[in-house]
């Protein structure tokens, strides 16, 4: 059998939309183990009820595609989820189906994909770079496609750092969520998010978290994204005064996470009462990034 544990991932960062991402430590377990015939496939935890037990399972597709690129003959596959990370909400769910299958599957097929290739092959299934490399490599990542394939580089989170993110109990799919976003945006608001990535990286290398707050604005995906969540421009606003560094949607929402190196209780109320207060119940924890990756629990 083979387990593989990922970790969940907030994408853009506010105004790093579609290149940065970095992994929280909460985690998705992927087990896989061959049979002698025949798909089997357990659910337990978050998505249980609604993850399909059949070949549409995305970890199932993942696993599978790598079995038909490294050549490996499978009678059957048993495959066993245990989830923590909620579907559909915006902490990479769906990028840690993606990549523990892949992981599973190719160390069950003898470990013939390197890390470059895994990251490829999984960016080609999930088609977000910035999910995909930090579920991969752990830390903060900032990936690009450039060239037929992804680039990137991992920055280590400053130690202080934690992230308070407030899960709101409704479904917001990705795609649901990119189709609201304009085909153009004006040469101002380029700029403005340029100037924001810059800062932000810089902030996030050197440890200075006091200029979060401007760094992680963004004028490309929120502004757009804001009116399919209730109260999500009060959350900001609140979180702000409670003491958080930084605030912005996790991903394509509806989660919203906030960074800050104190107050984690407090932030965490206020962003679960200021939600309530605008009809919403919210799911609040305080998560650290998680320095390593994707990896395995148990070969044998």
């Amino acid at each position: 059998m083979i387990r593989v544990q990922v970790p969940a991932t907030t994408a853009n960062l506010g105004p790093g939309f579609d290149c940065l991402g970095m992994a929280l430590e909460l985690y998705n377990v992927v087990e896989i183990s061959p049979a002698g015939r025949g798909l089997t496939i357990e659910v337990i935890g978050e998505g249980s009820s609604e993850i399909p037990r059949d070949e549409r399972n995305l970890a199932y597709q993942a696993a599978l595609r790598v079995f038909r690129q490294t050549g490996y003959a499978l009678q059957g596959l048993k495959m066993r989820l245990i989830n923590q990370i909620p579907p559909a909400r915006g902490l990479g769910s769906s990028t840690a189906a993606v990549v523990g299958g892949i992981i599973a599957a190719n160390l069950l097929a003898g470990g013939k994909l390197g890390t470059k290739e895994i990251i490829s092959l999984a960016g080609n299934m999930e088609g977000h770079p910035d999910n995909v490399s930090a579920a991969v490599l752990g830390g903060i990542v900032v990936a690009v496609q450039a060239e037929g394939e992804i680039k990137y580089l991992k920055i280590l989170p400053p130690p202080a750092l934690k992230g308070v993110v407030a899960v709101p109990d409704f479904n917001l799919a990705t795609r649901t969520a990119r189709e609201i976003l304009p085909q153009q945006v004006s040469f101002q608001d380029a700029v403005f998010n340029i100037g924001r990535v810059a800062l932000l990286i810089a902030s996030l290398q050197q440890g200075d978290l006091s200029l979060l707050s401007t760094a992680m604005e963004d004028r490309i995906h929120q502004p757009y994204r804001s009116g399919m969540i209730p109260g999500f421009k009060k959350v900001l606003a609140a979180t702000r005064l409670a003491g958080a560094r930084g605030v912005s949607l996790s991903g394509a929402g509806p989660t919203v996470i906030a960074f800050a190196d104190g107050n984690f209780e407090l932030i965490a109320r206020v962003m679960q009462d200021t939600f309530r207060q605008n009809g919403v119940r919210a799911k609040v924890m305080v998560l650290k990034p998680s320095p390593v990756g994707a990896r395995a629990l148990e070969i044998k």
